[in-house]
């Protein structure tokens, strides 16, 4: 890989790291309701690539449930798990989808596991653990139950896009953002009252933060990300991509003082090698899953 492409590759994790930092920001500081906030954002993502809405892939249903599982079930179930839990431990919580898409893809795509990611996939899974131990037992935040959920339906969402040919990266992104904002929209005005006036109320920040969340980080680093995969084995990109969670970790230290003591440090270097693992042995949907997880923080 050349100088210029793996520095490109590394803002592109940067900047995935750092939409972590602002969602967290605009959720729990801003006190923005989250499927409000992922409801502006798909609708940004949505205004940004309608261009390349028409005409629809087919099977018109499962680009439909897969837009919406790697779209606003993903993303939406990580806002409402960030509110309540540090950007650190979402960072490695989300590593799980790693191993969850690995066992899907065995379930639904027949792929086969052999030592080698079956330690991954056990190494993920404790690291896990440990960032959701306490020594007085274990302490599983709601918040954190969230990012697993979302974990899991992007990576179901992965395993079903392997079944759908001849999408477009844009033509896709069109779709994610339009069969997102439309459920997070209403279930936003059900549970969520008085969300227009807030976003009002904190102003230009929010705007900002929903414009920078859809256009640069989901529209602008996704699009060069898969330039990248496109020009590059995706076995040397896919590991690469795990600079994201290390720089949402080190961002959230640094701007939030997120506690990153000795059990966090093992948790995360636990997960973050069983995900490394996982990544380096080729497989049919990693490559994609990397790129959603890795766009929704």
């Amino acid at each position: 890989m050349s100088l210029r492409d793996f520095g490109l590759l590394a803002l592109v994790c940067l900047l995935w790291a750092s939409n972590n930092i602002v969602s967290k920001y605009v959720v729990s500081h801003l006190g923005v309701p989250p499927l409000f906030y992922a409801a502006v954002r798909f609708a940004v993502v949505a205004l940004a690539t309608a261009p390349w809405l028409l005409p629809m892939p087919r099977p018109r249903w499962r680009l439909l449930l897969v837009a919406l599982l790697m779209g606003g079930g993903s993303f939406a179930l990580l806002f409402i798990g960030l509110k309540t839990s540090t950007p650190s431990a979402v960072a490695v919580i989300s590593q799980l989808g790693v191993p969850i898409t690995t066992l899907l893809s065995v379930w639904m795509l027949g792929e086969k596991i052999h030592w080698r990611r079956g330690l991954g996939i056990m190494l993920t899974f404790l690291g896990a653990l440990a960032v959701m131990y306490d020594p007085r037992g274990f302490s599983i935040s709601a918040g954190l139950l969230y990012v697993v959920a979302g974990a899991f339906a992007g990576s179901l969402g992965a395993v079903m896009m392997k079944q759908i040919e001849g999408v477009k990266p844009l033509q896709f992104q069109a779709w994610v953002g339009f069969a997102s904002f439309w459920p997070l929209a209403m279930l936003s005005a059900w549970l969520e009252p008085g969300q227009l006036q807030r976003g009002l109320v904190v102003g230009w920040p929010f705007v900002l933060a929903a414009l920078y969340s859809g256009l640069v980080v989901s529209v602008g680093a996704h699009t060069v990300y898969y330039l990248l995969i496109g020009r590059y084995e995706a076995n040397l990109i896919s590991p690469l991509t795990l600079m994201t969670p290390l720089a949402t970790i080190a961002l959230g230290v640094a701007i939030f003082a997120d506690p990153f003591g000795a059990r966090m440090a093992a948790g995360s270097a636990l997960a973050l090698t069983g995900a490394l693992i996982i990544a380096l042995r080729r497989n049919q949907v990693m490559p994609l899953l990397l790129a959603i997880r890795n766009r929704a923080q």
